[in-house]
């Protein structure tokens, strides 16, 4: 099923990453609808959400080097079935309250952050080197099919049935993927530190993990770009429904499918992803996803056919599949096991500042300049950093990196700090 090079083992975790998929955003979809009858303040929601990205993609980076990464995935699943079942009993009961739901949502979020972690960075012992584009493609398209596609249906009928029953369920894929990981043979230690955790401080084994990133030209260009344009496309997504209606003159059903033409658009880069930049090279995945990204924003700028914007979100779909799947390949050819952890986490602190960033500043920038302004912003953003960066991402730099030949930064613990 996943493909010549992929064993069982891929095969556990594959299944346990969808499930999880599956789970989170059936949550996802149910706790703004439970808080939303509750209250009118939903954006709390989400602020906690955010919170937790920020706060602990750090240490968690340092968790999934110090310790066992599939015993870690394990505890954490079990600690968000426990939160779970602890919030859909209450419910049950007529005990739960909002500020039961965002305890909750916190702990599954940090969950969240350090699974994912710990999960990039076991791949690469689970899979051949040959075959991380693959995997990558697996692991991105299963995510896409049960978390953009399957969740949010499935997650609001159930709420409809049961308030209590997205969350429950959740429990459910929750226990499910800590079962699949226990059966996942090995162990899974980053290595290679010579200094015991106990006499380490976490500030220096993060600062460890950042020197790294930015001793890696590729990476560092990478992480910065993800950041910065996380950052405007979440500030067009967040005032995305206001264009949609007032603009294309969509309903909530037209609304909606443009996401679903992103979600298809993702899963097909998934699918076929490993093959087609085999085919156009890594270089030139990263350089025409730029323009794709610069197009869509310049699509919902200018445009104002559903038809155009569809396609581009479709099309911007596929491009983030394929520059997910090369940017954690050439992250995990390039880190050390003993680092893995901290530098896949500092990536995602990245990403996550752009998101919260950009989700304050859209409706800010909409608000002050016009509905477009925030896509026009968009589009010479992304415009401005293809041309700085165009030249970073040439083919004799990413061919060292698919070799293992690329110069590396040494790796330092750097003190107490």
């Amino acid at each position: 099923m996943t493909g010549k090079g992929l064993d069982a083992r891929f095969g556990r975790l594959w299944a346990a990453s969808t499930l999880s998929a599956l789970g989170s955003g059936m949550a996802t979809v149910a706790a703004p609808l439970y808080a939303a009858a509750r209250s009118d303040d939903p954006l709390v929601v989400a602020a906690a959400a955010g919170a937790a990205w920020l706060l602990f993609a750090l240490p968690g980076g340092v968790l999934a080097d110090r310790l066992d990464r599939r015993r870690l995935m394990v505890v954490i699943d079990w600690v968000r079935v426990v939160a779970l079942v602890s919030l859909g009993a209450a419910m049950l009961a007529g005990q739960a309250g909002i500020p039961l739901l965002y305890a909750v949502l916190f702990v599954v979020n940090t969950g969240e952050i350090v699974f994912r972690s710990a999960s990039q960075a076991m791949l690469p012992t689970l899979v051949p080197t040959s075959r991380l584009e693959r995997a990558n493609g697996w692991l991105g398209g299963g995510t896409t099919l049960a978390q953009g596609m399957l969740a949010g249906p499935l997650g609001g009928f159930l709420f409809v049935l049961a308030e209590s029953l997205p969350f429950l369920v959740n429990a459910g894929t929750y226990a499910l993927s800590a079962v699949l990981v226990a059966l996942i043979a090995g162990s899974y230690r980053g290595g290679g530190e010579a200094v015991p955790s106990a006499a380490r401080s976490v500030r220096a084994e993060i600062g460890a993990g950042f020197r790294f990133l930015l001793g890696q030209r590729l990476l560092r260009a990478m992480a910065v770009l993800i950041g910065l344009l996380n950052l405007t496309l979440t500030a067009a997504m967040a005032v995305l429904v206001l264009l949609a209606t007032q603009r294309l003159g969509l309903d909530s059903v037209g609304y909606g499918l443009l996401f679903t033409s992103m979600s298809v658009g993702g899963l097909l880069g998934a699918v076929v992803g490993d093959r087609l930049i085999a085919r156009v090279t890594p270089t030139w995945t990263v350089r025409v996803g730029l323009l794709v990204e610069a197009g869509l924003h310049l699509a919902l700028a200018a445009s104002t056919s559903a038809w155009l914007v569809g396609f581009a979100l479709f099309a911007f779909g596929v491009h983030g599949a394929l520059w997910g799947i090369v940017f954690h390949s050439l992250r995990q050819r390039l880190t050390p096991s003993e680092l893995r952890g901290r530098v896949g986490a500092t990536t995602l602190f990245i990403a996550a500042g752009g998101n919260c960033a950009g989700a304050l500043l859209g409706g800010v920038v909409a608000g002050t300049f016009g509905l477009t302004a925030p896509y026009w912003a968009g589009f010479v953003v992304a415009v401005a950093v293809s041309a700085a960066t165009w030249r970073v991402f040439d083919r004799s730099a990413v061919v060292a990196a698919y070799a293992g030949t690329a110069p590396r930064q040494p790796v330092t613990s750097g003190g107490d700090g």
